[in-house]
């Protein structure tokens, strides 16, 4: 076994050494090479690639998650706060899928379920009234957690119990405290539905008997209770909400349009604006008529009225009568007339409530920051500045103010930056991905000119040997001596020179073992 070993191992030296020195080089670097790409390979797939699943999780859920997780043999990592759970990324569908599907993430209340799981045979009346309760807070617990700015929350009801005795009943109250998550804030419709949703939940609990507060023991009051007034805390989370997502849009549609112009990476664009939150209500009561100048005639009265006197009645003195008479003016008759006419109008009578927007943008300033790599021409700078401009002056349009062309371009900066490269060593699994790929190309491309190089070494042996023989031959044919010659040592010759002698001497002295001696070379090659 030895031996034959000993003769492998002999082969290989004499194989290895036929290469010259810038083969060894090539052979060892694509080994090398091959070694590190394989290990590369290894090392990236037997590596887990952890993604979140969960977050925010109440102790009693983290338990439950992790027990499902060891029993199925499903790798996972914990956060240090115990409160995230990460499971292999091609994995986090599945487990969330199957996590939900058991009912393991109640948010550490219980809810209805305990009455499935636990049998109410033989408890007292007190226990049970415990029991419903504490599942009612439960329920409502999970029905408030789901709230996806509420990462927890925590839910205290009391109410009377009925007794024997008749007394005043008190109505139930409830208790609510909720956890925000970071970055979120509780607008007041949200505050308005926890409320409506409690008091919709237990029977006759009213909203001015429910209380809520977030975690840093602000009161987040209900918007229609009977103050009507809106806590301050809440009032200022609304107004600097409204100002950063007016901010962030703006900030958005900005890099939207000057990113067809300079690319989306080269454009930084910064947005600072103030708000004024004064609400204005205006009563006007209007009087109009209904055509030109005139109104609608609704009532009408006419009056005429005329008369006429008649001439004198007889001759003066006593007549057959016997009735005395006067004398009367020649013109005793005569004739009068009187009119008249009243109208009633009905004019257009418009009553007018006008209430202002609770909000309008009071100042706005805009600074763009562009890279220099983007070679923008001077033109195209000033037609940026020029839309922004107009972009101020419609955001300030309902703010009161007029402004000159000089002002509203003050509030507008346009400037050239060089914008900083990407930190190195902050690559994630696809920087790893491209490392393994760039990795194996390099490997392939090496193999390849390892491989031509061979190629082409051989081809240019070959026609060497084909010379040689050729040579030799015609050796054989010149040859007028047989004189035995010594067996040439390939292993010791020291130098090309003098393996030529011996071979051109072979070819005199024995030309059928150098023809052999050549053919067995050429089979080796």
């Amino acid at each position: 076994m030895n031996e034959r070993l000993l003769q492998y191992w002999t082969n290989v030296k004499q194989y290895w050494n036929r290469f010259n020195k810038t083969s060894k080089l090539m052979i060892v670097g694509i080994f090398i090479a091959m070694l590190l790409t394989i290990i590369l390979f290894v090392y990236n797939n037997s590596k887990i690639e952890y993604a979140t699943a969960f977050t925010d999780l109440q102790p009693n859920d983290a338990a439950s998650i992790t027990k499902y997780l060891t029993d199925g043999g499903i790798p996972y990592k914990i956060s240090e706060d115990g409160k995230s759970i990460g499971v292999p990324r091609k994995m986090v569908s599945q487990v969330k899928v199957d996590v939900v599907g058991q009912g393991l993430t109640k948010s550490g209340s219980i809810g209805w379920g305990v009455f499935r799981e636990n049998s109410i045979f033989g408890k007292t009346d007190a226990q049970t009234r415990i029991m419903e309760l504490e599942a009612l807070q439960g329920e409502l617990e999970q029905l408030i957690n789901t709230n996806v700015a509420i990462s927890g929350s925590k839910v205290l009801v009391t109410r009377q119990d009925d007794g024997v005795f008749l007394r005043q009943n008190q109505p139930p109250t409830a208790s609510i405290m909720v956890n925000t998550k970071p970055g979120y804030v509780l607008d007041q419709q949200k505050i308005d539905t926890m409320y409506l949703l409690v008091s919709k939940s237990v029977p006759n609990l009213t909203v001015e008997n429910i209380t809520i507060s977030d975690q840093n023991g602000d009161l987040l009051p209900y918007s229609k209770s009977s103050a009507g007034q809106l806590g301050a805390t809440s009032a200022a989370a609304q107004q600097f909400q409204i100002k950063k997502d007016f901010e962030q849009d703006l900030r958005k549609e900005i890099t939207r349009q000057l990113g067809s112009i300079a690319g989306a990476n080269n454009v930084m664009p910064m947005v600072v604006a103030t708000f004024n939150y004064d609400k204005k209500t205006q009563n006007s009561d209007l009087v109009t008529p209904v055509n030109g100048e005139n109104g609608i005639v609704v009532s009408s009265n006419v009056n005429e009225k005329s008369s006429t006197g008649v001439s004198d009645g007889g001759v003066a003195g006593t007549g057959e009568t016997d009735v005395p008479t006067y004398p009367s003016g020649a013109n005793g008759g005569g004739t009068s007339e009187e009119s008249s006419r009243t109208y009633n109008y009905e004019f257009n009578r418009i009553k007018e409530v006008i209430e202002s927007q609770p909000f309008f943008v009071n100042d706005l300033m805009i600074s763009v920051g562009i890279n220099r790599n983007a070679n923008l021409t001077d033109a195209t700078k000033t037609a940026i500045q020029r839309m922004l401009t107009s972009l101020v002056a419609t955001s300030l349009a309902n703010n009161g103010r007029t402004y000159t062309a000089e002002e509203l371009a003050a509030k507008v900066t346009v400037f050239d930056e060089t914008f900083a490269e990407a930190a190195p060593g902050t690559g994630t699994a696809a920087g790893t991905n491209w490392l393994l790929y760039g990795g194996i190309g390099a490997a392939a491309a090496a193999l390849a000119a390892v491989g031509g190089f061979a190629i082409a070494s051989r081809r240019r042996k070959a026609r060497e040997l084909e010379a040689m023989e050729e040579e030799a031959a015609i050796m054989v044919q010149n040859a007028n001596t047989q004189a035995e010659f010594p067996s040439i040592d390939l292993d010791n010759l020291t130098n090309d020179n003098q393996a030529r002698k011996q071979l051109e001497q072979l070819a005199k002295k024995k030309p059928e073992e150098f023809v052999n001696l050549l053919r067995t070379w050429l089979v080796d090659e």
